[in-house]
């Protein structure tokens, strides 16, 4: 499961804004378009998505991955193709829906819905592991991205992508997941049920009834702070980080940074997350999740204003690394921290209301970068305002606690003997 979860988050890149990103400048030359109405169409599709995904998050809970993430590899695949044979703006837009609402919203969510299921007391871990998959996709498909449309073009391109897709993640999800550890005699991290519960030797295809824990419902989450403050670093990321990602060509152009140069330091990026992201996954295991988020959100903050004020090409690096500090923990702390504050039971639709929020604050990130360059012939105006976001946001997620007893998968007490 943890491989398979992997394997989703890796090949969710095509509806994730690092592997966009490279398609920007020759789709601009080739369809005409000006980068503000270019991004507006990525703004139209984040919105559409994120009204979808508090219904996919709905299902996961009901039917589980088994059934969702090879239905979504399949639709994955399938819109790839689609913006392979885009013509218009229109067409523009409906591909970036489906792209967007599938890759980055659903597949990516039925991958760590499924980590979630499997794992308790090593969860943080797991997911660290599991955004390694994130990781390598940032290092590696920009690369292959550009590699394919220098050589073949960007239809092609994502031509490939629908195949990689198909390949890569159909088949394996199809032959190898099952939803949750329970039916098959396991607790999450591997252990027996037997171990838990005295006495019991098998477990029917139910969830078992030995077993209890104090989960919220969405209603529930809802009225607490604390999910609004960890809504709040989750929302922030998403704008900024995808308003910078989208447009990194262009923004390091503006510091001297080639466009091969600029790519490559995605790779950075992705090699400081991977190391990162076990390193907070060990910590979130210990329960320092928020103080985790809070670190991550002045990381950002540190990359945006050296991104407005860099002194050097060099500082490039710096920049990279700053990004990658901070996405190693959103990736691992940052997912982990939902089913950890509000439990397994309902962790598809919780988290489904979450990402929506986060899917429409991603489609309005390259927005104001585009206004603005386009308008004024700088990105200073909208950066100013992206530095100071972070900042807010780790104020409060610092503040962000987790109510006692939520998540956990126990033993019940045996029944007290009847009366004699």
């Amino acid at each position: 499961m943890l491989g398979v979860g992997t394997l989703g988050m890796y090949l969710s890149a095509p509806g994730q804004s690092f592997s966009v990103a490279v398609f920007i400048d020759p789709m601009l030359s080739d369809l005409g378009l000006r980068r503000t109405v270019y991004s507006f169409a990525y703004l139209i599709a984040g919105l559409v998505g994120g009204v979808l995904l508090p219904g996919i998050g709905w299902l996961l809970d009901r039917v589980g991955a088994r059934v969702l993430l090879p239905m979504l590899g399949v639709l994955l695949g399938t819109a790839c193709v689609w913006m392979s044979s885009i013509n218009s703006l229109l067409e523009l837009s409906i591909g970036f829906t489906m792209i967007r609402s599938i890759g980055q919203g659903a597949v990516t969510l039925s991958a760590t819905w499924l980590v979630g299921e499997w794992f308790q007391r090593r969860r943080g871990l797991a997911m660290g592991i599991v955004g390694l998959g994130g990781a390598v996709s940032v290092m590696t498909i920009p690369l292959i991205n550009n590699f394919l449309i220098e050589e073949f073009g960007w239809r092609s391109a994502w031509w490939h992508l629908a195949v990689m897709v198909w390949v890569g993640l159909v088949v394996p999800a199809l032959l190898l997941v099952r939803d949750r550890p329970e039916p098959l005699g396991l607790l999450p991290d591997g252990r027996w049920q037997d171990d838990e519960v005295p006495g019991r030797s098998a477990i029917d295809s139910s969830v078992a009834d030995g077993l209890e824990s104090e989960d919220l419902t969405v209603r529930e989450t809802l009225r607490l702070s604390s999910f609004w403050k960890l809504l709040a670093v989750l929302c922030v990321t998403s704008m900024v980080g995808t308003g910078l990602i989208f447009h990194q060509v262009s923004l390091l152009a503006v510091h001297g940074v080639a466009r091969t140069d600029a790519l490559l330091l995605l790779g950075l990026q992705a090699s400081v997350a991977t190391v990162t992201g076990v390193l907070a996954g060990f910590l979130t295991d210990m329960g320092y999740e928020r103080y985790l988020l809070g670190a991550s959100m002045l990381f950002l903050a540190s990359g945006v204003g050296l991104m407005l004020w860099m002194p050097s090409p060099g500082w490039a690096l710096v920049y990279g690394s700053l990004l990658g500090l901070q996405g190693g923990i959103i990736r691992t702390a940052g997912t982990a921290v939902w089913i950890n504050y509000y439990g397994r039971t309902n962790q598809g639709a919780i988290r489904g209301v979450a990402m929506a929020a986060a899917v429409v604050a991603a489609a309005c990130g390259p927005l104001p970068l585009a206004v603005s360059w386009d308008r004024t012939g700088s990105y200073s105006a909208a950066l100013a305002i992206f530095g100071i976001l972070p900042l807010l946001a780790g104020i409060g997620v610092v503040t962000a606690r987790r109510l006692a007893g939520i998540g956990v998968v126990t033993a019940r007490p045996p029944a007290p003997p009847l009366p004699s």
